[in-house]
């Protein structure tokens, strides 16, 4: 068959996210913060879409149902626009095609009476509201910048007596400091790319080690704890000593090798590497430019006499209404076809943004509600009583897809009386005791922690000794997964935590 290029017709279905949905899961996984930025986003694009101020919540429920006529010229900016209804007789007469918005915009005003009486039942006085954003807005602008730790380094050097004609070099190795005070390129690279003699940029690095913190400069580990230790004039220290020739032991704890290498008891080499341990291997975090991440809580669980009660934090997203101003502009009769066109696409949009919205804030709260029926036990008494929970079994129950749940709990809180967690917590898998309960692997993991925690120093536990003794607690576990649960808790193998 001759080769060349063909033009053939083939038929296949794929599936497509409408804009509208790809909108509605976007709210629905963004946390609180973003989804107050998202509403505002649309709030600038959409022009019919306005923004309830706290101060007219309340006078707003006086004036649905009614129709108020102002002139323009009084109207009062802070309070919210007249209702406005729509006439079809008026497009009549004009022999105009009669748009049928009346029944739209009845629904539109029940949406907005729903969305409303769905904030005013967690809604605090409004006199509390304006005491805790003036305490929001204190505590954000008391917040200061911090400082990376290149910055600060150039502001040491600007302040030494480093000469004119180095400080090139000196900003040169400070720019190959990384966040952790350690220089990543070695000298003969930078001299290599600068064309600078190796001793020139070693004599200004020397000057750099000198800076603050102590150790920041240092090509690795070792250099770092002994620059510190040079700081505190202990270079005639058994420290020092032990960091000097014997590293590597040192890193594997092979205490007794290092005894006899110095003719010393083992007690003292014990010793002096707990003062080691004093040490900062990573200077550089001293001095760090990293902005604080604040959480803010989904879902506040609190107790109620025997019960839990489930609330929203619905605080920091804007309460959304149809503006009734272009409400008015469609009853216009001189209003072009043109316009009533555009007015209804916006419209409609507003309409499933704040049905988007609710919906998001009733799944969320069905799914919360959820857990904690789920894990009431650990509401009184903490991570021990962590119960398994896969996010198929919350589905079925609230009724939504497994990958629903997973985008509503992503990166979202929940307050508890046990404290702050994240949502995805509480989806863990669990393993089967002996008495045919499940147990979390949170809650197994504690408890391997607890058993590290209570071991004697001379006499390590094993890996198969905690699965022994898990075992006696009714819990069958591989040795494997214990190891794995170890070096996730950061605990050392046995024969590197036996203290000679």
């Amino acid at each position: 068959m001759a080769q060349g290029l063909q033009l053939t017709q083939t038929l296949k279905q794929t599936l497509v996210l409408a804009p509208q949905m790809q909108q509605s899961l976007a709210l629905l996984q963004a946390p609180i913060l973003e989804l107050k930025a998202l509403v505002e986003k649309e709030l600038q694009q959409n022009p019919v879409l306005e923004e309830l101020p706290p101060t007219t919540v309340e006078s707003q429920d006086k004036l649905d149902g009614e129709t108020v006529e102002l002139p323009s010229s009084k109207l009062d900016p802070t309070e919210p626009p007249p209702d406005v209804r729509y006439d079809p007789a008026m497009e009549r007469e004009t022999k105009a095609p009669v748009d049928d918005f009346q029944a739209e915009f009845e629904r539109l005003a029940q949406m907005d009476q729903e969305w409303r009486d769905h904030f005013n039942q967690t809604q605090t006085p409004l006199r509390s509201r304006e005491e805790d954003e003036e305490k929001r807005a204190y505590m954000f602008e008391s917040l200061t910048s911090g400082t990376s730790l290149q910055e600060d380094l150039l502001e040491q050097m600007r302040l030494s007596d480093l000469p004119q004609e180095q400080r090139p070099i000196a900003e040169l190795i400070i720019g190959n400091i990384d966040e952790n005070g350690y220089l990543k390129a070695s000298v003969d690279e930078l001299s290599f790319s600068t064309n600078i003699p190796a001793d020139q940029i070693e004599g200004v690095l020397k000057v750099i080690q000198s800076f603050h913190p102590p150790g920041v400069g240092a090509r690795d580990l070792r250099e770092c704890l002994l620059l510190q230790l040079e700081r505190a004039g202990k270079q005639n220290s058994l420290e020092y000593q032990i960091i000097k020739d014997h590293m590597d032991e040192l890193g594997r704890r092979r205490f007794p090798e290092i005894a006899k290498a110095l003719n010393i008891p083992v007690a003292e080499v014990q010793e002096a590497a707990r003062r080691i341990a004093n040490l900062d291997p990573r200077p550089g975090r001293a001095i760090s430019a990293e902005p604080d991440v604040y959480i803010v809580p989904e879902v506040f669980v609190t107790k109620s006499g025997d019960d839990y009660v489930v609330t929203l934090n619905d605080e920091h997203i804007p309460r959304l209404r149809i503006s009734n101003q272009y409400k008015d502009l469609m009853s216009q009769t001189d209003s072009d076809q043109e316009v009533k066109d555009y007015i209804r696409n916006k419209i409609q949009a507003g309409k499933f943004l704040i049905k988007s919205i609710h919906q998001r804030q009733q799944t969320i709260l069905n799914i919360a509600r959820e857990i904690v029926k789920r894990q009431r036990e650990f509401m009184e008494k903490g991570v021990s009583a962590l119960k398994p929970m896969t996010m198929a079994q919350v589905a079925e129950a609230v009724g939504v897809h497994e990958t629903t749940v997973s985008r509503a709990v992503s990166g979202k809180y929940m307050q508890t009386p046990q404290g702050v967690f994240e949502m995805r917590y509480f989806f863990t898998s669990g393993l089967q005791t002996t008495s045919g309960d499940g147990v979390s692997n949170a809650t197994v993991k504690e408890m391997i922690a607890e058993l590290f925690k209570n071991e004697s120093p001379k006499y390590p536990l094993s890996d198969e000794e905690v699965v022994r003794l898990l075992k006696e607690k009714g819990i069958v576990i591989a040795r494997r997964t214990v190891a794995k649960y170890r070096a996730e808790l950061g605990i050392l193998p046995s024969n590197l935590r036996k203290v000679y």
